[in-house]
């Protein structure tokens, strides 16, 4: 009982001194949000934008990063064809040498 006894009355003294602020801070409009409240959601909102934004942010970085590997892959590969391209191409035909020099 003493304990209940005790919170209510922290309780009741919080409640009284929110109160007496909020009258001195407002004045005749006590119903609007306490200055604390409103500079708290203010930094939330400023909290979630920039982390918008670093997200924003790294998900170019990666997809730049994602375009930049896929065109070296590319360019790779249109480099192998060259150089495999050459190799067949270059080989003589035996068929064709036979069949004119005949021995």
């Amino acid at each position: 009982m003493a304990r209940d006894y005790d919170s209510q009355l922290l309780e009741s003294v919080a409640v009284r001194r929110r109160r007496m602020r909020d009258a001195l801070l407002f004045g005749a409009q006590r119903a609007r949000r306490t200055a604390d409240e409103r500079l708290g959601k203010v930094f939330a909102g400023i909290a979630i934008a920039a982390v918008l934004c670093a997200g924003c942010v790294g998900w170019s970085f990666v997809q730049n990063m994602l375009e930049k590997q896929k065109a070296e892959q590319q360019k790779q590969q249109r480099q192998e064809q060259q150089y495999q391209q050459p190799v067949k191409t270059a080989q003589p035909e035996k068929s064709g040498d036979s069949a004119k020099n005949p021995q």
